[in-house]
């Protein structure tokens, strides 16, 4: 790490004490603290450190709560980490396999290695980054069952013996020289000529500052699986040895790139899709092909499926005609886990279209008390076109509205300012049907005052139909 670096700034003495002597962030406050600090003696690289520091703890609070006051992050690591509530989720299940060691390759900032190691699991923690392998060090500190090592992940699996795509040795001996591994013994007994007891937790860098930064600083995103690093083919070929396994990937990835002998596990947090877990080996629940784990701050919920992609419950779809009582839209991990049909069928529901993600229940049925899916009451449906819905909003006085939209080529931004255009802020359009200005005495009758509607526009079948929703 070069010693301009913000971050090696930051791990001076100065440095540190001064990061942890600022306020709390506040933005409107940043210029003013600046210039303060500048004229007190302090360099103007330390000073944009440190208040850059200050500034990515507050926004980490969402993941790391009150931890976050003391730990060190880089824009990328934090846009990348794992949430501590999840973080503990993955941690729960490497010590209810009875693995006692996790080798963390890719630990970013180090949350999951600080949840493995609150569990008591003996944990090394591997990235490439120097910066965040600098900052995985300082998060841990507190912890002494976790060790930070700057390299890469192929570098410590060839460290730790494992033999990638040949078979155990009869003994379990090393395939090398027989020595001391990573756990600091000799022995090789566990799958893979892994030591026994041991667990791989991978997160591959899905960032690549190369290709150019977002508007909030964060390097773009990587797609392509074999272009993560380490890529998924690395991956696979660990989970071929037999050793437990668990992978954390983005959420979008196809289903057509899920490795066929892994249990698929998607996780959302306050109705945000934040992950897919591939688990292989004795990290796999018997069973289970596809998860989806849905929390929320009361609850967390599971959805498991054994079959495979692409198979459903058999259930025939209602049509268009079905578009009525309470229409159901499930939380993103169910739909990306493709349960929908299942969760349908769980609550006594019915789909519309198989390849839509709605389900309806019955007008007077009592919405579902479960947080994977949230409900809407059917109020008015008809055809879409943005001439009858644009009549329609002049009509009922409608001065905004909120658009879902699903399995139809909709842009809401666009068709919300197509169909509100002369709305005024009291539901009016200004204008009589015959064109002339209103005056009050040839006002009509619709309701002044702001009026809010919610619309559903979806495709059922070859239709495609709005639907006029309120809340339940």
């Amino acid at each position: 790490m070069s010693e301009t670096s913000a971050l090696a700034l930051l791990l001076t003495p100065e440095g540190w004490e001064l990061l942890n002597s600022l306020p709390p962030y506040d933005a409107d406050d940043a210029a003013r603290l600046n210039t303060e600090l500048r004229r007190a003696g302090h360099s103007p690289e330390l000073v944009a450190a440190a208040l850059t520091q200050s500034r990515l703890r507050r926004d980490a609070a969402a993941k790391f709560g009150d931890f976050a006051a003391r730990m060190l992050f880089t824009q990328d690591g934090l846009q990348q980490a794992t949430r501590l509530p999840v973080a503990a989720g993955h941690a729960r299940r490497f010590r209810e396999a009875g693995l006692t060691h996790v080798a963390d390759l890719g630990c970013g900032l180090g949350g999951d290695a600080l949840a493995l190691a609150s569990l008591g699991l003996e944990v090394i923690a591997v990235d490439a980054d120097e910066d965040a392998a600098a900052a995985a060090t300082m998060n841990l500190t507190p912890f002494p069952e976790a060790e930070v090592r700057h390299t890469t992940a192929e570098a410590f699996v060839a460290e730790m013996g494992l033999t990638i795509g040949q078979p155990d040795e009869p003994d379990g001996t090393d395939r090398t020289d027989g020595t001391d591994r990573t756990d600091g013994t000799d022995r090789t007994d566990g799958p893979g000529g892994a030591p026994a007891g041991w667990g791989l937790w991978l997160d591959p860098a899905r960032r690549d500052a190369g290709r150019g930064h977002s508007a909030d600083g964060a390097s773009r995103r990587i797609w392509d699986p074999e272009s993560f690093s380490p890529p998924l083919s690395f991956v696979t070929s660990l989970a071929a040895t037999g050793i437990p396994l668990g992978v954390k990937l983005g959420p979008g990835i196809p289903h057509e790139l899920i490795p066929a002998d892994c249990e698929a596990e998607w996780v959302s947090v306050d109705g945000h899709v934040v992950e897919v877990v591939l688990w292989f080996n004795a990290l796999a629940r018997p069973g289970v092909r596809r998860a989806a784990t849905v929390r929320s701050a009361d609850a967390v919920e599971e959805l498991t499926s054994a079959a495979e992609f692409g198979e459903r419950p058999d259930a025939e779809a209602l049509g268009p005609d079905g578009l009525s009582g309470l229409l159901c839209e499930p939380d993103g991990a169910v739909i990306r886990a493709g349960l929908v049909s299942d969760l349908a069928e769980r609550l006594g529901g019915a789909m519309l279209d198989e390849h839509i993600a709605y389900f309806v229940l019955p007008y007077r049925a009592a919405p579902p008390s479960t947080s994977a899916v949230r409900c809407h009451r059917v109020v008015e449906v008809f055809p879409f076109q943005v001439k009858r819905l644009r009549a329609w909003v002049q009509e009922h006085g409608v001065t905004s509205v909120e658009i879902k939209k699903r399995g139809v080529d909709v842009v809401p931004e666009t068709l919300r300012k197509q169909i509100l255009a002369g709305q005024d802020r009291r539901g009016k359009n200004g204008r009589r049907k015959d064109g002339r200005e209103r005056t009050a005495a040839t006002a009509d009758l619709a309701p002044a005052g702001p009026r809010h509607r919610t619309l559903v526009i979806t495709r059922i079948g070859d239709q495609r139909l709005v639907a006029v929703v309120e809340p339940v």
